[in-house]
């Protein structure tokens, strides 16, 4: 029951398979239905039809038999005795006298039906099937004439209730039989159906699990699928050729600008901050401006190194020196340059005294700056940074946790997306572009790591950067 239930649960009523599994079994239970509800009336007029024929035959016949008989005997007589040669065990003949006498009634059944199907019959009727309790006759009654004397209004009926038993048995068992049948074709065609839309699943999948550096390589290949779904196939394989073309230009544009507009903006830079040191004779207001252009030039040469590494990752070219280094050691000497440029209070935890891990010395530096950078932009200020550093198995794990308004769960994982925002709002005062994050996920990934993220609104973000240890 369980399982049904799961099974039942995984049913999606709106999608395809369920409509066109649905659709033909309907269609194809209504054609097959109606076909039997046909065949089984027309078979039961045959059947009817050919037990009236029969008695309309005794009843056309039998006064002939009774002028035989009456040239021997007296007309009573040979009325009795043409209706016994007539009787059998199934076809009850009698006639009703204008006086009320039925002749032939000592040879009717002495069972409750048949007294009260001679009951009931008072005038002439056409052929016609009476049903009475669970039995079922088929009568024909008319007026007996015999040597232009009217004897009276002859009924014949015969007793069908064991054809009619038959019947409703093999109707019965056709219906249960076609139910069955029905519940076959169904999962027949669910299945069919299933594996005729097997192609559009897999062109769904690769839309769903394809990422940037797989737009070269994806294609889809759909030999045996119908003709419609290889055109379809054939249309996503050249949208997935032009999205490639256009991230491939996108990303050598984005090189080029970065590393054209790096070096002159970084020789400005040097100018200001040389004039910054230089000239006393500066007023307040230009030294102001000054250092805002010096501020701003800064900023935007770290933008432009940030997609210079991006666009060196996209490439391959992204160069990556991994060797054994002390964790602490690192991290110490990070915290003290953040705390240099910050008034918050950065906390170091360690399970170990010395925790070694295989990376990229100036790359991770990189990453554990971004990331605290982002803890001290988006927390709270009266609370400290805490990076925490543990060793499980043969992974180093470095937790950098802040007490700030967290992340929302539906954006949790779209945080290390280029240039994605929780909060344009709150990224507007605080700065920043939304490329620190990608930039983290991009290095740590370049050094065989991981970084996941675990963030409650109200309570603070957690990131956990997970690389190989070199014990």
């Amino acid at each position: 029951m369980q399982k049904i239930k799961q099974i039942w649960q995984k049913i999606d009523p709106f999608s395809l398979q369920v409509r066109l599994t649905i659709g033909i079994t309907a269609a194809f239970a209504i054609g097959v239905g109606s076909i039997a509800l046909w065949t089984t009336w027309k078979m039961q007029q045959i059947l009817i039809d050919g037990h009236k024929q029969n008695i309309e035959q005794i009843a056309e016949r039998l006064p002939g038999d009774v002028e035989v008989y009456s040239e021997m005997f007296s007309l009573e007589i040979g009325l009795q005795k043409a209706i016994a040669n007539r009787s059998t065990g199934k076809t009850l003949i009698w006639v009703k006298h204008k006086d009320g006498t039925n002749s032939g009634e000592n040879l009717v059944p002495n069972d409750v039906a048949s007294i009260k199907l001679m009951s009931l019959m008072r005038s002439p009727l056409s052929t016609r099937v009476y049903k009475i309790g669970d039995r079922y006759f088929v009568v024909c009654g008319k007026f007996l004439q015999v040597k232009g004397q009217q004897l009276g209004l002859l009924f014949v009926a015969q007793d069908i209730s064991y054809e009619q038993q038959m019947f409703s048995s093999l109707v019965q068992s056709l219906g249960i039989v076609s139910l069955i049948a029905l519940i076959i074709i169904t999962i027949a065609i669910a299945i069919y159906i299933k594996k005729s839309l097997q192609p559009l699943r897999r062109i769904s999948q690769l839309a769903e699990t394809i990422s940037v550096n797989d737009l070269s390589q994806a294609r889809l290949h759909l030999n045996r699928a119908p003709t419609e779904v290889k055109e379809l196939a054939r249309t996503c394989d050249m949208m997935l050729d032009r999205l490639s073309e256009a991230w491939e230009q996108q990303r050598q544009f984005v090189g080029n600008v970065s590393h054209e507009l790096r070096t002159p903006l970084t020789i400005v830079h040097g100018y200001l901050q040389s004039v910054l040191k230089r000239e006393t004779n500066l007023t307040q207001t230009q030294r102001e401006a000054l250092e805002t252009a010096a501020t701003e030039a800064e900023s935007t040469i770290r933008l432009l190194q940030d997609l210079l590494d991006l666009a060196r990752a996209d490439a391959g070219y992204l160069h990556i020196h991994l060797e054994s280094l002390v964790l602490n050691d690192l991290v110490v000497e990070v915290a003290a340059m953040a705390m240099q440029h910050t008034d918050r209070i950065i906390t170091l935890e360690a399970a170990y005294e010395q925790i070694l891990v295989k990376a990229d010395r100036s790359r991770l530096k990189q990453v554990l700056t971004n990331l605290i950078d982002n803890a001290v932009k988006y927390s709270d200020p009266h609370f400290a940074i805490a990076v925490v550093l543990d060793l499980k198995a043969e992974s180093a794990l470095i937790h950098v946790c802040d007490r700030g308004l967290g992340i929302p769960l539906s954006q949790q994982h779209l945080i290390f997306e280029r240039f994605y925002r929780v909060d344009e709002a709150r990224n507007r005062f605080t700065g920043g572009c939304g490329l620190g994050l990608s930039i983290v996920k991009t290095l740590v990934d370049s050094m065989g790591g991981s970084i996941t993220v675990r963030s409650k609104l109200g309570e603070g973000s957690t990131f956990t950067v997970t690389l190989p240890s070199a014990a």
